[in-house]
């Protein structure tokens, strides 16, 4: 491969040796990412908006920094991006909403705040669905988000764009959120590893009626091609802050990347291929998640088909929990002008407005067993194996109907993943496989609250026994 190549899909840490070796600058690694973006992009439609210039000006600054011999930290110099869901000072933030298309805030998120600190270049905002609601990245401001292994397939949701452009090699690591698996679903559609910390683990700022809602599922984490580079990440963005929203977790992150090394011999871990049947799954995506969770048995740790079962009839109430928010956030552009709206959205909020206070309270004790259900598994199991979705990538606007012989209806494809949003748990999608039509599949591998050490340690163990690396989609 040629050097531009070879660099686009090196590991983020052994960019930053050769940023502070000198072997490579970082207004060079922001010109090879731009160039891929110019070129991927309109087939991928993973950026929404390039901030070219301000990429490279803070390139130079990276790079003086270096030149001075300033103590620069393991991601200075490193290019990545930010999912248009959050707030970018002076930077356009659409939310996937036509209602945005033009909004540019006057603030950064705390995550983009904390990035730039640490030297991060950022190139611009990647595609997401409508105010990421969806689990595939489709909007009203243009073409689908498109997955690198096959463009006419899904890239995932509601982090599709940062999925898609870290798979391609636009750029090694990036920020995504997760709300319901947004991180984990793009992460196994696409191929690459992402993790969603324990809720609260990385902070949002104090902004708004949502940071304080009891039942605010979603948190920012990161997206890479290798556990270490998302290890690194984790550490930018953890960690409490004195303008944070309520529910930070108030302890001090531990150290991530030493967690790596720790391996899982001794660790009791649980399999399960479909929450005790109560989840329709593919029988690829079984099977590569059941022979990736027979490695840990390899690697030394007890592994058991362990029973975990929920009713995930009982998971609808879902929308019912989030459903008051999501009509104070959006219910005024919806009564405003709802053809604007994606129809998924439409939906979301008409339902949202119907919700009864019977209903929620309702909602809010279904959550409350679940979480008490999940207390117990991890006071038996270490970690929790499961696939991280049912079926593999699908077209683009066809999402299945049908898996493994049953009717599905609406997040179907997904079913592993919200539950650990309600219950808190850290949670990461590690690539375990391919489908005999050649798309990546993957292994869900979920921890006790406020234990990302032990997920991670479990997600680089596993790494090194089936590395996956090197394997590069069609469009990169």
């Amino acid at each position: 491969m040629t050097r531009e190549r070879d660099i686009a899909f090196t590991p983020a840490y052994e960019l930053n040796r050769m940023v502070r070796a000198k072997e490579v600058s970082p207004v060079e690694l922001t010109e090879i990412s731009l160039r891929r973006i110019e070129e991927l992009n309109p087939t991928l439609n993973a950026f929404l908006t390039v901030t070219a210039d301000e990429a490279l000006a803070a390139a130079r600054e990276a790079e003086a920094a270096v030149a001075r011999g300033d103590e620069v930290g393991p991601l200075h110099g490193i290019p990545t991006s930010i999912k248009d869901l959050e707030p970018t000072e002076g930077v356009r933030t659409t939310r996937g909403s036509l209602f945005f298309k033009d909004h540019v805030p006057d603030y950064d998120q705390l995550g983009v705040r904390r990035m730039k600190e640490a030297g991060m270049i950022i190139l611009g905002k990647t595609n997401t669905p409508e105010f990421g609601m969806s689990g595939t990245t489709e909007n009203k401001l243009g073409d689908d988000c498109r997955n690198p292994w096959n463009p006419a397939r899904v890239s995932g949701g509601s982090s599709g764009g940062t999925g898609s452009s870290i798979a391609s090699g636009m750029n090694a690591v990036a920020q995504g959120s997760d709300g319901g698996g947004s991180i984990r679903i793009p992460s196994a559609f696409c191929g690459i590893y992402g993790i969603k910390a324990t809720q609260g683990r990385v902070p949002r700022l104090n902004v708004g009626l949502a940071s304080w809602h009891p039942v605010n599922f979603s948190c920012m984490g990161p997206m890479s091609r290798t556990v270490r580079d998302s290890a690194l990440l984790l550490q930018v963005l953890s960690g409490p802050h004195a303008e944070a929203e309520h529910g930070t977790i108030q302890d001090e992150p531990a150290d991530y990347a030493a967690a790596l090394e720790r391996g899982v011999a001794g660790l009791r871990i649980g399999w399960s291929a479909d929450f005790g049947g109560s989840a329709a799954v593919d029988p690829e995506a079984r099977e590569a998640a059941e022979r990736a969770a027979q490695v840990f048995g390899e690697l030394g740790a007890d592994i058991e088909d362990a029973p975990f079962d929920i009713d995930l009839e009982a998971m609808s109430a879902w929308a019912d929990n989030l459903g008051p928010m999501t009509y104070v956030q959006y219910g005024e552009l919806y009564e405003r002008d709802p053809d604007m709206l994606m129809p998924n959205v439409r939906r979301a909020i008409a339902h949202s407005k119907t919700i009864s206070a019977q209903d929620y309270g309702h909602a809010l004790c279904e959550l409350e067993k679940m979480r008490a259900y999940v207390a117990d598994y991890f006071s038996r199991y270490d970690l929790l194996l499961t696939p991280t979705l049912a079926v593999p990538a699908f077209d683009c606007g066809e999402a299945p109907k049908v898996i493994d012989g049953r009717d599905v209806t609406g997040f179907g494809y997904s079913p592993f993943t919200a539950l650990f949003n309600r219950t808190g748990n850290p949670a990461a999608s590690a690539p375990c496989g391919f489908s005999s039509d050649g798309l990546p599949l993957g292994l869900h591998i979920i921890g006790r609250r406020k234990d990302e050490e032990t997920v991670l340690a479990a997600s680089a163990a596993f790494e090194a026994a089936r590395p996956w690396a090197d394997k590069l989609p069609e469009v990169s």
